[in-house]
């Protein structure tokens, strides 16, 4: 995880490749928390986090937001008592892109600290 922590978001635009299947396997690796999902025909990550109360999950959620701001890249974010579900992939090439285990990578940081 350090070494995707340590990278920064590229630009990405249309038609920027995505990952392969044996890139992602060996990317997932680096996040084993994250799981790979597909939905609406889109490959995303997936965590949820786990808090104690709303309050903290929020703040989780508010440092997210902090961080995707930083890096020019942005996931869907759903917080509940307790929970933060933190989904990413990349808007513009409908899958994910490198960008996306960047930022899981990232992700885990925050919630580790």
């Amino acid at each position: 995880m350090d070494q995707l922590n340590a990278m920064k978001c590229e630009a990405c635009r249309v038609g920027a490749p995505k990952v392969t299947e044996q890139e992602a396997m060996g990317l997932l690796e680096q996040i084993p928390n994250w799981s790979l999902i597909r939905k609406e025909g889109i490959d995303q990550l997936e965590r949820t986090f786990e808090f104690t109360d709303f309050v903290t999950a929020l703040q989780f959620t508010n440092s997210i937001g902090e961080a995707a701001e930083l890096n020019g890249h942005h996931p869907a974010i759903l917080t509940e008592w307790g929970s933060v579900t933190v989904t990413w992939w990349t808007h513009k090439i409908r899958g994910l892109h490198q960008n996306d285990f960047v930022m899981a990578a990232k992700t885990d940081s925050i919630f580790a600290s």
